[in-house]
């Protein structure tokens, strides 16, 4: 059992990230000993709309990875479930909180010079890889390493969701909205991305465009092409309902079921890294 781990800090729950996965440091970490506990606070009413109000039961769910004590490889998910806590809502005074997003475009004026340059391409990349993965997808190529069947349904849902996905980064799309800022402040040290499924908003962080190539010549490894595509999965708006972050990186993804990763955003990125390099 363990008595110490280390926990990847990560943005508040209402946001699905991408995270670096080589090369962390332990600045990226929170040390948490057997009982001990980290409080965040959650902003509801700036993630939702709540300007209606009532009755509403409030509750966190979702998994956080960590590495072992004294390590920063990331070693797996641990989950995690709040209690419910229940509470009547003004809804005059929700309608009063700044929302971090106001305005709904389809390419943000915060992505400017070489941000700008490199968003583009990267969607280019991700709309070239998605449709190419998808085609293979519904031949059924290399299912059975990434989604652990050949079904007809598999292929069909991963095919469909990578469809979905190259027809959004290619432009034919206005699913998402594109920025390089961070409204929500999500960007800590090793997240590259992040989704905000209720506004289908995704913003690219500073390491997105500092630490990862265009395209990656490596099997399973990361780079803005893929982490578009990531990213592009969490929004409901593209394909529903959106992905979740089940397992970050090969390792972690192969351990999951075919349901766990249909649902799992890192492994249509692999899958697609995969089918690019015919790794």
């Amino acid at each position: 059992m363990l008595t110490e781990l280390a926990a990847v800090k990560v943005p508040f729950e209402g946001i699905k990230i991408r995270l670096l996965t080589s090369g962390l440091s332990t600045d990226d970490f929170i040390t948490l000993g057997a009982g001990e506990t980290k409080e965040v606070t959650v902003e509801t009413a700036a993630l939702h709309t709540l300007n209606d109000g009532g009755d509403f039961d409030v509750f966190a769910q979702g998994l956080i990875p960590y590495a072992e004590a004294n390590s920063t490889e990331l070693a797996g998910n641990l989950p995690y479930d709040s209690n419910k806590l229940s509470m009547a809502v003004d809804g005059t005074v929700a309608a009063t909180v700044a929302k971090a997003i106001t305005k709904r475009t389809i390419q943000g004026s915060s992505c400017t010079g070489t941000k700008l340059t490199a968003i583009r391409t990267a969607l280019s990349n991700c709309a070239k890889l998605a449709s190419a993965a998808a085609t293979a997808a519904s031949a059924g190529t290399k299912l059975d390493t990434y989604f652990k069947s050949t079904s007809a349904s598999t292929k069909n849902t991963v095919s469909a969701r990578l469809s979905a996905v190259s027809s959004d980064c290619g432009g034919s799309g206005s699913a998402t909205t594109t920025e390089c800022n961070d409204p929500y402040q999500g960007c800590s040290s090793n997240v590259l991305a992040y989704t905000v499924p209720t506004q289908n908003f995704i913003t690219y962080c500073p390491i997105f465009f500092a630490q990862l190539p265009a395209l990656s010549s490596t099997c399973h490894g990361q780079d803005q092409a893929t982490t578009v595509l990531h990213e592009e999965t969490h929004a409901p708006g593209v394909y529903s309902p959106g992905t979740d972050d089940l397992g970050y990186g090969f390792a972690a993804a192969s351990k999951l079921t075919t349901s766990q990763a249909l649902n799992n955003a890192d492994s249509f990125a692999l899958y697609a890294n995969a089918i690019n390099l015919n790794c």
